[in-house]
């Protein structure tokens, strides 16, 4: 009978590093509070840094990968949070829900104020899809409160759910963008009063 690749690797006791090798290494690490440095993660991992960048892209593309895995869980989480409210509020909770945890988050701050200008550029700008991405969620919760009755949108769907994303990003970097604490709970107060009928 022959063997599968994974039951060879485990006779052998041997794993040979790989693209997601890297980024859990380079995920615990951000978790922890550390700044990536390609070289240590090659050097870890026993490989050359142009195999490590192969695998994973530039070190940007592999922050914005590591940051969307932890954003993701984070909105789910928001969502489920508010699950009794609807329309306009619903939105508004979930968004101030959001920004709150992603506040509360040491390892994302610490990212945030450790490379500022890094930060805002790949999560809040076209430098990266992340922006996007995020968007994207947000429309699809906009969407379904607009279909389920509960929501007149002011706004073509798309478009507030960018305007939403921005309201919600002001308060979350308002210490890096303009000297201020951060402050989720005017997300609700914003979000709020735009969706209200």
């Amino acid at each position: 009978m022959s063997q599968t690749p994974l039951a060879r690797m485990l006779a052998d006791g041997e794993h040979r590093p790989d693209a997601l090798a890297a980024f859990k290494l380079a995920r615990r690490r951000f978790m922890a509070g550390e700044r990536l440095e390609m070289q240590e993660i090659a050097s870890d991992l026993g490989v050359s840094r142009a195999t490590l960048f192969r695998w994973v892209g530039s070190r940007d593309e592999l922050l914005v990968e590591i940051v969307w895995s932890t954003t993701l869980p984070t909105y789910q989480r928001a969502l489920e949070a508010t699950s009794s409210q609807s329309g306009g509020a619903r939105v508004a909770e979930v968004m101030s829900h959001f920004a709150a945890l992603t506040v509360e988050s040491p390892f994302f701050m610490d990212f945030v104020q450790r490379e500022p200008e890094r930060s805002l550029r790949l999560l809040t700008t076209k430098a990266s899809w992340f922006q996007a991405r995020l968007v994207g969620l947000i429309e699809g919760l906009l969407r379904a409160e607009v279909e389920s009755g509960a929501l007149t949108p002011p706004l073509a769907v798309h478009d507030l759910a960018y305007v939403v994303t921005r309201i919600t990003e002001t308060f979350i970097y308002a210490d890096v963008v303009a000297g201020e604490l951060p402050d989720p709970a005017k997300v609700r107060q914003i979000v709020g009063a735009l969706l209200r009928d």
